[in-house]
């Protein structure tokens, strides 16, 4: 009788913490993505979130506990029972596979919207330019900005800056996509659009961790929340659930300020 294998989370964060100059941002963080989830992630500014999100893809490296992205662990691996931490080759090798979007887009400035989105490609995954091209030009028609391509990133609007750092994202085939507060530096009249390329991802089936004070967003695309507070993760489950009926006094707290 064959016995089926459970199958391995996109992302397992086991008691992870950080510090930054004594201060711990992290305090000993479980959270686990099953492949194709979105899980947003909520909490006051300082709470913790963005740290947990860099530390996913090794931007910055956690100080104790494990963090495992598709079973493989982030940053280091195991040798005879010892951690080692892997060499910036092997680290690149393994966030080119995590598309991640900032809140302030990070263009290529002196490059132009298809340059920025086949530059990756070319130089990092060996794509020709001719088939970056065209996969830049399919993902640019799917944010709907295919009329831009010759445009810099200075001649864009914010929301259309954010949804070329999106396609940029994805043209390295991500298996994980993070997206740190993607709207928090936008206008308020930009943010849907952001937010509407954000929920086809979603329903295309990519795995997502966003942070983000975007309540609605996250009550309609979600499939799990978690909110932290000073390090820690103070509660988490289904969005509707908990936003909702919130079980703690800080969250109550927090989503009387930003509901």
């Amino acid at each position: 009788m064959s016995t089926m294998t459970p199958a391995v989370a996109m992302v397992e964060a086991r008691g992870v913490h950080k510090s930054y100059a004594g201060v711990e941002v992290l305090r000993g963080v479980d959270l686990t993505v099953q492949r194709g989830e979105v899980t947003c992630l909520i909490g006051p500014s300082g709470s913790g979130k963005s740290t947990l999100l860099r530390c996913i893809n090794h931007l910055e490296k956690h100080d104790a506990g494990e963090l495992r992205v598709d079973g493989h662990l982030v940053g280091y691996e195991l040798r005879d029972g010892k951690l080692y931490e892997r060499n910036n080759k092997q680290i690149c090798a393994e966030r080119s596979r995590i598309g991640m979007v900032f809140q302030r887009f990070n263009l290529f400035q002196h490059l132009t919207v298809l340059e920025n989105i086949t530059i990756g490609q070319v130089k990092v995954r060996n794509v020709s330019a001719a088939a970056a091209t065209q996969r830049a030009r399919e993902l640019l028609a799917r944010v709907g900005l295919d009329a831009k391509e010759e445009n810099y990133p200075s001649q864009l609007s914010g929301g259309q800056q954010q949804r070329v750092a999106i396609a940029r994202a994805l043209a390295m085939e991500p298996k994980l996509m993070l997206f740190d507060e993607p709207t928090s530096a936008l206008d308020p009249e930009l943010v849907g659009e952001v937010l509407d390329v954000m929920k086809d991802l979603a329903r295309s089936g990519m795995t997502m961790v966003v942070v983000t004070h975007e309540m609605g967003f996250a009550r309609e695309v979600a499939d799990t929340l978690y909110f932290l507070d000073q390090g820690v993760i103070e509660e988490s489950g289904d969005p509707r659930e908990v936003l909702a009926n919130p079980q703690s006094a800080r969250l109550r707290s927090f989503l009387s300020k930003v509901l």
